[in-house]
């Protein structure tokens, strides 16, 4: 019973939508229905600006923070369940949020929180990488993508080092997973040649 409080805690927090928010804050509108229609960073930066894009991504990344946290505290054991679960919550609360009719973001700062939080030197390594990528190319979803799939593979080279419980690993590769469906499009565009670079006027990041 009590996982099933953490797991709908962690969903209930995750389906805040900071973007729409603020967005309806700022300029009255559903950021839904402009740039890309996702309910993310990327999609504010292009819509709203660099500051309220920045507010929505430390405070996406602050809700997966704090679901996972919500899920140590109350955990009964050491197997990472309930901080994992509860991070998974708030990930599918970002993308399917019971509050705007379940239309979200990709949950890409949401999962940056949650992984980070769970095993922060994968994520820090892998960050870097996406990071860089995102630097070169300016293609934010393939930064993104390269985030989600080094993660698990990182997490998994350091288990013994980092002492990285194996439920960790089974959340970050469910993530990497739900990460690669909800970018599908972004990828079929990556392998066109046709995908949005971040600062051009139209992107589906």
């Amino acid at each position: 019973m009590l996982l099933l409080v953490v797991i709908l805690i962690g969903y209930l927090l995750g389906s805040i939508s900071f973007s729409y928010l603020i967005a309806k804050k700022i300029k009255k509108v559903d950021i839904r229905q402009h740039g890309s229609g996702n309910a993310g960073a990327t999609n504010t930066l292009r819509v709203l600006g660099i500051g309220p894009a920045i507010s929505v991504l430390a405070l996406d990344i602050v809700k997966g923070i704090i679901a996972v946290w919500i899920g140590i505290l109350l955990a009964s054991d050491q197997s990472g369940v309930f901080p994992a679960l509860a991070g998974l919550a708030a990930i599918l609360g970002h993308n399917w949020p019971v509050y705007y009719g379940f239309r979200g973001g990709k949950g890409v700062a949401t999962t940056i929180g949650v992984i980070a939080t769970l095993v922060f030197f994968p994520a820090l390594f892998a960050g870097i990488i996406a990071i860089i990528s995102i630097v070169l190319t300016r293609y934010v979803s393939l930064g993104s993508l390269l985030f989600a799939l080094l993660t698990p593979a990182f997490a998994y080279l350091l288990m013994e080092t980092y002492q990285i419980p194996q439920m960790y690993i089974i959340l970050s590769i469910l993530v990497a997973v739900l990460s690669f469906w909800r970018h599908r499009t972004n990828i079929q565009r990556l392998l066109t040649g046709t995908e949005s670079k971040i600062g051009k006027k139209k992107e589906a990041s």
